[in-house]
C-alpha cells in the first residue's frame, strides 16, 4: 500500500468516507478491482513514483492520475512490507482464485474422494491468501505454519465428510429438503474451517502482539511531515491482534456466506426446470456464473465490514500503552486483510 513507500506526507485514506460502511466497501471494490492486475511492471513503477512524488511535497494536490496510481499501489503492495502480494493471492485476484475451487466445491453429488480434494484446495488457498495479507510485523514460522495448515485441512475435511454422512441419515426431512441440506454442506465446511484458518494462520500475532501506533488528526500529520519524522510504534498489542485477527475471520465467514449458500440454492431450483433438465451440459457454466456473479459482489461488502487501519480508545488495549499516550487517546493499527 501507499503508507508503505519513501516520504513523510500521508495520502488522503480514500476518496470516500471510510468511517461509514458503503465508504469502505467502495475503497473494498477498488483494492480488489481485477483489473489491477494488469498493470505492468513498468506500470506498477511509474505508479510508485508518483506516489512517492506526493510523499515527498513535489506535488500538492491530488489529481485522477495520482487516485489511479494510489489504487494500483494499494491494490498490489503489502502495507507492512511495500513489496507486491504474489499475484494470485492479492484480493484482486480473489474472485478468479476462488471461482474454480469454489465450483469444485459445490459441484453436486461429490463423492468422498471429491470433497477431500476440493476442501484440502480450498484450504491450502486459504492458508496462501491469509499469510500472503497478514499483518508482517509479526511473522509466522514455517513449523507454524505447516502446523496451522494441516490443523486446518484436518477441520474442514472433518466438517465436510461428517455433515455429508449425517444428512442422508435425517428422517424427519424430505428427499428435497436433504439435497439442499446436501449442497449447503460445502458452506458449512468452508465457513468453520475458513475462521480457524485466520486464527491458525496468524495465531502468533495473537501470542506476540502487533505494531500500535498514535492515531494523529491533521494539524499533528502536518507537523509530522513539516519535521520529516517517521511515526514510531508504540509497542506491541497482543489485544489489538485479538481484534485484529477476530474481524479478518468473520469477514471471511461474511464473504463465504453468499457464495457458498446462494449459487447451489439457485442452482436447484433452476435444475427442476425443464430448460436445464434437457440441457444437462450447462448446468457446470450455470454454476460457474452463478458463483461469479456472488463473488464479485460479496468479497467488497464482506471487506467493507471492518476497516483495514482500526483505530481504538488505548485503555482498551494494554496498560503499558495506555499509560504512555493516555487512556483516552486514540491509537491504531493495520488490521490485515
Amino acid at each position: 500500500m501507499s503508507a508503505s513507500l519513501p516520504g513523510k506526507r500521508d495520502l488522503p485514506a480514500s476518496k470516500y468516507n471510510l468511517d461509514t460502511y458503503w465508504g469502505r466497501v467502495r475503497q473494498s471494490a477498488e483494492i480488489a478491482d481485477p483489473r489491477t492486475l494488469l498493470v505492468s511492471a513498468a506500470g506498477l513503477e511509474n505508479a510508485k513514483n508518483l506516489v512517492s512524488l506526493y510523499k515527498q511535497g513535489h506535488v500538492q494536490s491530488m489529481t485522477p492520475e495520482l487516485w489511479r496510481a494510489k489504487k494500483i499501489v494499494d491494490s498490489t503492495l503489502h502495507p507492512d512490507t511495500g513489496q507486491p502480494v504474489f499475484l494470485p493471492f492479492r484480493m484482486s485476484c480473489f474472485v478468479i482464485s476462488n471461482l474454480i475451487v469454489t465450483a469444485g466445491m459445490l459441484t453436486p453429488g461429490l463423492k468422498t474422494t471429491g470433497t477431500l480434494l476440493w476442501q484440502i484446495t480450498n484450504q491450502s488457498l486459504n492458508v496462501a491468501i491469509n499469510t500472503a495479507n497478514a499483518n508482517k510485523s509479526t511473522p509466522l514460522s514455517t513449523s507454524a505454519m505447516v502446523r496451522s495448515y494441516f490443523l486446518a485441512v484436518s477441520a474442514s475435511c472433518s466438517v465436510a465428510l461428517g455433515l455429508n454422512a449425517l444428512v442422508p441419515r435425517l428422517r424427519r426431512f424430505s428427499p428435497a429438503t436433504k439435497t439442499v441440506l446436501t449442497r449447503l454442506v460445502p458452506f458449512a465446511a468452508v465457513a468453520s474451517a475458513g475462521a480457524l484458518n485466520v486464527f491458525l494462520m496468524r495465531g502468533e500475532e495473537i501470542r506476540r502482539g502487533i505494531n500500535v501506533f498514535p492515531s494523529l488528526n491533521p494539524s499533528q500529520k502536518r507537523q509530522v511531515e513539516e519535521e520529516g519524522k517517521e511515526v514510531e510504534s508504540l509497542g506491541k498489542s497482543k489485544k489489538a491482534a485479538t481484534i485484529a485477527v477476530a474481524e479478518t475471520a468473520l469477514s471471511r465467514v461474511l464473504n463465504a456466506t453468499p457464495i457458498m449458500v446462494l449459487p447451489p440454492l439457485i442452482l436447484v431450483r433452476l435444475q427442476r426446470t425443464e430448460w436445464l433438465k434437457r440441457r444437462p451440459r450447462l448446468v457446470l457454466p450455470v454454476n460457474l456464473g452463478l458463483i461469479l456473479t456472488t463473488s464479485i459482489f460479496a468479497l467488497p461488502l464482506a471487506l467493507g465490514a471492518f476497516p483495514q487501519r482500526q483505530t481504538i480508545l488505548a485503555r482498551k488495549l494494554e496498560r503499558e500503552i495506555a499509560e504512555q499516550v493516555g487512556a483516552d487517546t486514540m491509537v491504531e493499527f493495520n488490521r490485515g486483510i
